[in-house]
């Protein structure tokens, strides 16, 4: 095997599939074939040791556990909900910092909410993962890992049923189109048949509004789904919740998502927070029918989840079904999404990693 330094840039978590022969023939000095053998062992045997791995060779082990060791999140803390969430605090082997991911589950499938920054710079004022800003990306090792994390946490469990999540949604900790290549780069890893074959229906992208990762997205030809957080109908209310929009004001935004939906033949998924007397009137779900009437779409609304430093309140529930019902008679395709988590601070927006604040 070839003793080449820049197999220590690779974590094997975050190499496609379909990479590792070429890595196997061209970086690392082996015969093609062995690539299909340590895809099958990463991502369909769950190996976290070279070690362990049966199929190959003794020696190519060792090389493999020197070079490009398998190097696993530790899973540092579990807090579980009342309605069965799961929250999994993580620590990065690298440099030791900590990232948080939710199970979450119901009764078709097991859905998990990845991160994709230890932090976000974005600062969403109803989201306390942006709260600290963002110390750095993660690499698409680090974004595969939390799934293996999950992986591993299910089996530890007695969830023999459950191999893995059936549903991926980057919507966690960070902005994914601020990682843009990292994160499609695990999001290829884990919808690959050689991967965790997690079908590109069942992973979503959610964005801030970021319109270049919407336009760069559009070309990809990927099949993955895409969720814009919107949380308000005009550009002044907007300002004040989400910083982002007075870099790609809905005049930009707007148009970036009408492109996105006539290039790749896909809806897009607009999330809306409801914040009690905020943005939750009847003339905000007025304006926001006549932003998105013409546009491709679906509206998942979500009554706020308390964050600390947001002073935003909780609508009553007949204030959330009268917004609901108005978006409904107007023929927008919409659902109340009641985010699971919340006595855990696992649901939207809730995730901020307390133990380095305090």
């Amino acid at each position: 095997m070839a003793n080449d330094s820049a197999c220590d840039r690779f974590n094997p978590w975050g190499v496609i599939p379909s990479e590792w022969k070429k890595l196997c023939k061209e970086t690392l000095g082996l015969p093609a074939f062995r690539g299909d053998q340590i895809a099958t062992a990463l991502y369909q045997g769950f190996a976290e040791d070279w070690v362990n791995v049966s199929t190959l060779p003794n020696q190519l082990r060792s090389q493999l556990q020197e070079l490009m060791p398998i190097t696993p999140l530790r899973e540092v803390a579990v807090s579980s909900s009342d309605d069965a969430s799961t929250k999994l605090l993580l620590e990065c082997p690298s440099d030791g910092e900590k990232i948080e991911t939710v199970l979450i589950p119901s009764k078709q499938r097991l859905t998990q909410c990845v991160s994709s920054q230890v932090g976000c710079n974005f600062h969403c004022a109803f989201c306390a993962s942006g709260q600290l800003g963002k110390t750095r990306n993660l690499t698409a090792g680090e974004i595969v890992g939390q799934v293996m994390a999950a992986c591993r946490h299910l089996r530890a469990s007695g969830e023999q049923t459950l191999q893995r999540p059936g549903n991926i949604v980057v919507m966690g900790m960070g902005e994914p189109f601020d990682n843009y290549d990292q994160v499609i780069t695990a999001l290829k890893v884990l919808n690959d048949q050689k991967g965790l074959s997690i079908g590109a229906r069942h992973i979503t992208i959610s964005t801030c509004g970021v319109v270049p990762g919407i336009e760069r997205l559009s070309g990809e030809g990927l099949q993955f789904e895409l969720s814009v957080s919107l949380h308000a109908p005009d550009n002044l209310l907007r300002d004040q919740l989400m910083p982002v929009n007075r870099a790609w004001p809905l005049e930009k935004l707007i148009p970036a998502c009408k492109a996105y939906t006539e290039k790749t033949g896909r809806i897009i998924t607009f999330e809306y927070t409801l914040i009690k007397k905020l943005n939750d009137r009847p003339h905000h779900a007025e304006r926001l029918i006549s932003l998105l009437r013409q546009l491709p779409c679906k509206v998942n609304l979500i009554p706020l989840s308390p964050v600390e430093e947001f002073s935003g309140k909780r609508p009553d529930a007949e204030d959330c079904h009268n917004f609901l019902d108005r978006l409904l008679q107007a023929k927008i395709p919409t659902t109340m999404r009641y985010s699971k988590g919340r006595d855990v601070n696992a649901a939207c927006g809730q995730l901020r990693l307390k133990s380095i604040k305090n």
